[in-house]
Parts: C-alpha cells; sequence; structure tokens
C-alpha cells in the first residue's frame, strides 16, 4: 500500500477549520481510492523554526515532520492564497525541504527521488496558477517528481467573504480534477516505487 502526507499550510491552528485542510481532505479521500493511505499534519501546530538545515535545534520540530515526509510516497502540498501568493508557512515549509537537496540514499540517488508530490491551493484571489508553478518548482528541485495534471485548486470570487469550506457542494471541476491528480499520483508512485531511478555512475 502507498502511504501519502498532507502538509497543510494554512495560516490558522487546530481546532479553527481550515479551507485548505478540506481540499486536501478531499485529495486523501481520492487517493484513497487507489489504496493510498494518508495522514494530515497541519504544520503551524508545530515548532518549524525557519532555515534551510534538517535540523535547526532548540525545540525545532521540523525533523519529526521530515521522517514522515520520507515515509510517505505522494506528498501532498496544500496552502492558501495571500497577496496572490503562498502562505508564509508553505514558504517555509519549501525552505526547510532545501536540506534535502544534497541528501542521497545508499545508491547515491537524490533522498526524495523516489516520491510524488501534488498541489492544493485555496483562495479568495487569484495566484492559484502561480502558486503552484513556484510549488512544482520548488518540490521538483528537492527532488519530488511532479505527475501529469499534479495540481487542484479553487478560487472564490474576488474581495469576498466565502471560503471553500463554506460551500454547500465541491464544484464539479474541482471534484473531477481532485480524481484525475489522485489517479495520476498514485500511478506514478506506484511505477517508481516498483523502478527506481537508476542510480549515478560509481566514480
Amino acid at each position: 500500500m502507498l502511504r501519502a502526507l498532507v502538509l497543510n499550510c494554512t495560516l490558522k491552528p487546530s481546532p479553527a477549520e481550515s479551507s485548505s485542510q478540506l481540499l486536501a481532505q478531499q485529495v486523501l479521500d481520492a487517493l484513497a481510492a487507489h489504496d493510498v493511505h494518508g495522514e494530515s499534519i497541519r504544520i503551524v501546530d508545530h515548532d518549524v523554526k525557519p532555515g534551510v538545515e534538517a535540523d535547526m535545534g532548540d525545540g525545532d520540530e521540523w525533523p519529526i515532520i521530515r521522517e514522515r515526509v520520507l515515509a510517505a510516497d505522494i506528498l501532498v502540498f496544500a496552502t492558501p492564497t495571500w497577496m496572490g501568493h503562498m502562505s508564509s508557512v508553505a514558504q517555509r515549509v519549501l525552505e526547510r525541504l532545501d536540506a534535502e537537496i544534497s541528501e542521497t540514499d545508499d545508491e547515491g540517488r537524490p533522498l526524495l527521488s523516489g516520491k510524488v508530490a501534488v498541489v492544493a491551493v485555496v483562495g479568495n484571489e487569484d495566484g492559484a496558477h502561480a502558486i503552484i508553478a513556484d510549488a512544482f518548482q520548488g518540490l521538483n528541485d528537492v527532488g519530488f517528481n511532479v505527475p501529469s495534471q499534479g495540481g487542484v485548486y479553487w478560487n472564490g470570487e474576488a474581495m469576498q467573504s466565502t471560503d471553500y469550506k463554506d460551500l454547500d457542494e465541491t464544484p464539479e471541476k474541482v471534484a473531477t480534477t481532485t480524481e484525475t491528480l489522485a489517479r495520476h499520483a498514485a500511478h506514478l508512485a506506484t511505477l517508481l516505487k516498483e523502478r527506481p531511478f537508476p542510480a549515478p555512475p560509481a566514480s
């Protein structure tokens, strides 16, 4: 069975309702249809220090989260849109993942090269496409693989107060995109598990 992990980068600590969490959970539910077991971490509930090292010391809780990232086959990177950008929490997660660029497995492959990443974005303003593009670039830089159509988003009407979690039902386009994302992510993760990238030649 494949494993998925949501890193929910909402600015709202638990137990506050989170539109990012709702969309991320819908991604997990869609992945479950492909025998993917999932769990979620709300980053603001943990003391994740700023920095670009795997462990910033002094109570840093990122190392515990990092172990769960390494144990997962699929990462679901979920963020709200604020002022047209991903949340500051999401940016911090990318910065912490930067430490993985130099990490390799026993055969010299990038440590994250066998893993898949998808992105979920919600917001009441434009910016989702740019956020997904930025997230894809950062996640791919550190080793994750991005599947075809691996992003899903919902944008509410500009300058209005309705959030994704306030909708009476999931919009059809969001639902079908989520299903496609899950299908492609599970497929790619299965392929990478069965046939890992080749190791670099011995020097």
